[in-house]
């Protein structure tokens, strides 16, 4: 698999295809390694060199999370979720700055970050028993070095902060060994008071952390123009330390990207912003209807620059990749997907009073107050069928 060492270790088997040095995005501004065609580009700044095998692996990764995702939003849509938020759209953001990371670096995630999920090995029925209702997430964070899913739109972003000013106090900046942390919100977040002041508290202390932004274009239904009117990756800026714009449906310059401003946090050359720019394919949230909001016309455009057909095509043109290969691949994401099914539905049941347990490490008179009160509610209901 792709990790943030791997572009350190030894000599590379380089893939068979021809760059061009300049990439002909449409956009300036926006780094991009691999265009909507499938064809490979190089970055003067940001550039990526890794096996073939490498390749194929940041394929398999966007695949499984796809079917993993379409998965999810079955099970909700067939009463064995509350709710699901689907990344379907997202995966070259996620795949290729997950596969970035170093193994001591941190992630504060949101509650739609199920591809980086998966780039830290972390069992994906996991954020299930969340949606499930049967649990709040049951993952360790300080093992995976992977956070609890947010809900409260925007504080992980103070959380990472931090983090982070705790990271470099406790003089883990500095080298290759150093830590980076990295917090992930959307383009309506971008909006909220949380986010904005951890801008400011991470530049003030030279925090080791990277803000990924990705922009799907949408805030649930506010179109991004109406949360700013200059491109979001310039607000670094203002605050004081450097933005930059990736073609979030590009994994390799996800990857790219990203790996260069974790590695300039763990060297303590402090935070970066990076605008991933994206496209969210399918509604906010199972309890979203998208089709209020927006035409099927520009759902179309931007799947024509979908980030799985887009790698696929390049596997394809570079003879990384035949038919085989990917029949195998899809056959192994139907395989996952299948097991996952199986194991959510056989998730048991919470016991209702267990929302009281582990509130505090000591007794405490409120909590307990609350219990009884529970249990007696709940305790009325015996008998009746309910």
């Amino acid at each position: 698999m792709v990790n943030g060492d791997q572009n350190r270790a030894g000599p590379k088997k380089k893939a068979s295809t021809r760059r061009k040095k300049a990439a002909p995005t449409g956009d300036s501004e926006m780094v991009q390694l691999l265009t909507a065609d499938g064809e490979r580009v190089s970055h003067p700044e940001y550039d990526v060199s890794l096996t073939d095998q490498q390749y194929r692996d940041l394929y398999r990764d966007m695949v499984i999370v796809r079917r993993l995702d379409t998965e999810g939003t079955a099970l909700q849509r067939q009463g064995q979720l509350g709710i699901w938020a689907s990344l379907q759209g997202q995966e070259a953001a996620q795949i290729g700055s997950g596969r970035a990371l170093a193994k001591q670096d941190m992630v504060f995630p949101t509650y739609r970050e199920h591809g980086v999920l998966w780039t830290r090995d972390i069992d994906p029925i996991m954020p299930f028993g969340l949606f499930r209702g049967v649990d709040l997430g049951g993952w360790d964070s300080r093992k995976y070095k992977f956070q609890m899913y947010t809900i409260v739109i925007g504080a992980q972003a103070l959380h990472a902060t931090g983090y982070a000013m705790g990271v470099t106090k406790d003089g883990k900046v500095g080298g290759d060994d150093g830590e980076a942390v990295i917090a992930y919100f959307g383009d309506g977040a971008s909006s909220q008071g949380d986010v904005n002041e951890s801008f400011v508290w991470a530049n003030v202390y030279n925090a080791p952390v990277v803000f990924f932004c990705q922009n799907n274009q949408y805030a649930i239904s506010e179109p991004v123009i109406r949360q700013s009117r200059t491109p979001l990756y310039k607000r670094a800026s203002g605050f004081g330390f450097p933005g930059v714009r990736v073609d979030g449906n590009d994994v390799l310059a996800s990857y790219a990207v990203t790996k260069h401003a974790l590695d300039n946090a763990r060297h303590g050359n402090g935070p970066m912003f990076i605008e991933a720019y994206t496209y969210r394919m399918g509604a906010h949230t199972t309890t979203d209807d998208p089709t209020r909001y927006r035409e099927s016309g520009e759902v179309e455009a931007w799947r024509s620059k979908d980030p799985i057909a887009r790698m696929r095509t390049f596997l394809e043109r570079s003879t990384i990749g035949d038919a085989d290969y990917f029949q195998s691949i899809d056959d192994e994401a139907d395989q996952h997907a299948l097991d996952l099914r199986e194991r959510v539905i056989a998730l048991p049941d919470p016991v209702p009073g267990a929302i009281f347990e582990n509130v505090f490490s000591e007794a405490s008179p409120l909590v307990e107050a609350e219990r009884a009160e529970f249990t007696e509610y709940h305790a009325s209901f015996e008998g009746s069928g309910h």
